[in-house]
């Protein structure tokens, strides 16, 4: 079976523009390449949220508000997941059962909810499936 969906974290759209990131801006420019040339990559509101304070405030080297408004407003090419009350609710359960954050918590079920098979992050353990989504970590 292929790959239809695939789900990408804060992370990695945060290396893919982060040129000091070096091998990690590389891979993650690459992973999102295929994804576009693919029409494969979702993501959420909550990762191009997380996405415009680190590229805008956390990074060696920061984008200005507006080179980082001009990639986010890209992103209206790919589905996008805006979760709700019952999204934030069931999160929170996730996290509590699989003693995780509640913002990966909340990452997980966004892929859910777009039908992804695979969600690329670094910060989630690698393999680990939650339902029909498979943690995958592109730096490995």
């Amino acid at each position: 079976m292929s790959v239809e969906r695939t789900f990408v974290d804060t992370n990695i759209l945060v290396y893919a523009y982060d040129s000091d990131a070096a091998d990690k801006h590389a891979a993650a420019k690459s992973v999102l390449t295929d994804l576009w040339n693919s029409r494969y990559g979702v993501l959420s509101s909550q990762v191009l949220q997380e996405f415009y304070v680190t590229v805008t405030r956390k990074i060696a080297s920061p984008m200005t508000e507006v080179a980082a408004r001009d990639v986010i407003t890209t992103y209206r090419a790919w589905q996008i997941h805006r979760p709700d009350v019952d999204d934030i609710v069931t999160a929170s359960d996730l996290a509590e059962h699989h003693h995780l954050s509640f913002w990966d918590a909340l990452i997980i079920v966004s892929a859910q909810r777009l039908g992804a098979d695979v969600l690329y992050s670094e910060d989630l353990q690698r393999g680990i499936r939650y339902g029909p989504v498979t943690v995958s970590n592109p730096f490995t």
